[in-house]
Order: structure tokens, then C-alpha cells, then sequence
């Protein structure tokens, strides 16, 4: 039996969402468990990772998320599929939601068995419109699209990427001293994260307990830290003195760069704790890495701090 990874393994994905390497870890942990053969879909299959999941044993196939023929063909004959959608790709709320229900329908047609999708929660609805935070919104429609039609899925809603940390979230030199301050608008509020790479076991294992997923939720993280905890991990590894810049919501929305007021509003909604169970995460992956594991391991993306 076949599980079809509808990514884009190839796309250039910005730090916030890098779908390609959420599908990437998918089809490896799934490839090495031998338990399914996996069908990589890919716009361009020439690139480095898809030539590297071709190399691990995958078919990787040529397909388009907005192609209608192109997505029937691509679910043909599989028993389920792991969908990504990627928002920051096009910046497009209605492209991910045409994207996501098209992948739906197909799936519902062709009578696949088990669908995971890397969802999210509608924010929007649940906080009667006070928050808007359209890369969760657009995975929160999709997701309430899939259960409206019947399709046996298990939705994964990814905690915050660790991976932000080497980039959106890196540490900045302040202005006044020598130490680095972290940005992240939570107050006191632990946030919890998770690597990328730790996503591909964890869903494998939802693959293969389909009576114990099917119609459920789950929400993935390795461990939640309050800001301050994570400048202390990134402070002891580094070797610098970085501490949490306390910086409210308020002032991150006026920042001024495109998503500030995206992730000021995804922050106040973090703030509400939404479902993110550590415990089911280490028992479906028990190798999830700790922050403190990640950041050791990428201590070379620090380089010049």
C-alpha cells in the first residue's frame, strides 16, 4: 500500500512555514519504518531533496496543488496521503483553501483510507474575528472542509518551529550593552516548539494506528518554554548572554515588516494555550529533540553572533 506525500519538497519556504521540509521529514520517517511505499509529489522533481527522497526508495512524481487532473492523478491508487499546503508561498489565504478542498474532493472520490493534513486552528472563528491570523485560518478552513465531507483524517497542528530560531527569531545584538535580546511577543506564557525534522515520525506512527487517529486532532510539540527559558538555552549553548526583550504584542504589530500583525495576533492566540500535547508527542516520536538538543546541534547558524 501507498501513502502519497502531497508537498512541495522543493519549494523555497520561508522560516515561518518550511512546508517542503515538514513533507520531506514525512516521507523519510515513513520510508525507513518500510511500513508503507510513499509517492512524493513535487512541482519540480529535479531538485536536491527530491532527488534525495528518490534515493531513499520513493517515487517522486511530478504534480501541481492547483491542478485538478494533476492531483487526481496523484492520489490514484494510494491508501492516504500527507498534505501540506504552504501558505507563505504565495502569501494567499484562498490559493491554500482552493489548494486544500481541491485535495479534499479528490480524496473523497478516490476513497483514500487515511488522510493526515498539517492543519491549524481557525483563529479567526474561534476568536469571533478579534484575531486574524491567516496561515492559520486558511489550514483551520481546510481542515473543517475535510471533516465536513466525511474523509477519514487525522489533522496535525505543528507547535512553533524551533527552526524560527535561526532565522526569523534569531537572537538580536541590543543597542546598549553586550547581549542579545529575543523578540517573541508571550509575556510569561510558556510557547510550545518543536523541530521540523522531529514531525516525519510522529505522523508515521499516526499512519500506522489508524484506529487510534482517525477523526482526531493532535497537536504536535516537543516541549513548551517561556521566552525567557529559551534565551536561557540559547544564552548556556552560545556561550552569549541573550535574555526575552519583553516586548509586547502591542509594540510587535508596529514593527512594520509585512506579517508583524500576523504574528503579534498568532502570539495573543498562543497566549490561550491551544491543544498541544508534549506527552502524545514523545510517545508517537521518543526522539524528539529538546530545545536544547536543536540548538546544540545547530550552533554553526549562529556563526558571527
Amino acid at each position: 500500500e501507498c501513502v502519497n506525500i502531497l508537498l512541495d519538497p522543493s519549494c523555497v519556504s520561508s522560516s515561518l512555514d518550511p512546508a517542503g521540509a515538514q513533507g520531506g521529514s514525512v516521507a523519510r520517517a515513513i520510508l525507513e519504518s518500510k511500513k508503507f511505499a510513499v509517492r512524493a509529489v513535487t512541482r519540480d522533481v529535479t531538485r536536491p531533496n527530491a532527488l534525495e527522497l528518490q534515493r531513499l526508495g520513493a517515487e517522486v512524481v511530478k504534480g501541481d496543488l492547483n491542478d485538478k487532473a494533476s492531483v487526481d492523478s496523484a492520489l490514484k491508487g494510494a491508501y492516504g496521503a500527507f498534505l501540506v499546503t504552504n501558505f507563505w508561498d504565495a502569501l494567499n489565504k484562498d490559493k491554500e483553501v482552493f489548494q486544500g478542498k481541491l485535495v479534499a474532493d479528490t480524496a473523497k472520490h478516490l476513497g483514500l483510507k487515511h488522510v493526515v493534513y498539517s492543519g491549524l486552528e481557525n483563529v479567526k472563528r474561534l476568536t469571533d474575528g478579534k484575531l486574524q491570523v491567516p496561515h492559520f485560518d486558511s489550514k483551520g478552513e481546510v481542515e473543517e472542509y475535510f471533516w465536513s465531507i466525511g474523509i477519514p483524517m487525522t489533522s496535525v497542528r505543528v507547535a512553533a518551529y524551533f527552526e524560527n530560531f535561526l532565522t526569523a527569531w534569531r537572537p538580536v545584538k541590543a543597542s546598549d550593552g553586550d547581549y542579545y535580546t529575543l523578540a517573541v511577543p508571550m509575556g510569561d506564557v510558556p510557547m510550545d516548539g518543536i523541530s521540523v525534522a522531529d514531525i516525519g515520525a510522529a505522523v508515521s506512527n499516526i499512519f500506522n494506528s489508524p484506529e487510534e487517529f482517525l477523526g482526531k486532532a493532535v497537536g504536535l510539540s516537543a516541549e513548551a518554554l517561556t521566552v525567557q527559558q529559551y534565551a536561557d538555552v540559547l544564552s548556556k549553548v552560545l556561550g552569549k548572554k541573550v535574555r526575552d526583550a519583553k516586548i509586547t504584542p502591542e509594540v510587535f504589530e508596529k514593527l512594520g515588516f509585512p506579517a508583524a500583525k500576523e504574528i503579534a495576533d498568532m502570539c495573543r492566540f498562543y497566549q490561550m494555550k491551544p491543544d498541544r500535547d508534549v506527552k502524545l508527542t514523545h510517545r508517537l516520536n521518543p526522539k524528539v529533540k529538546s530545545f536544547s538538543q536543536f540548538i546544540s546541534e545547530n550552533q554553526g547558524a549562529f556563526k558571527g553572533m
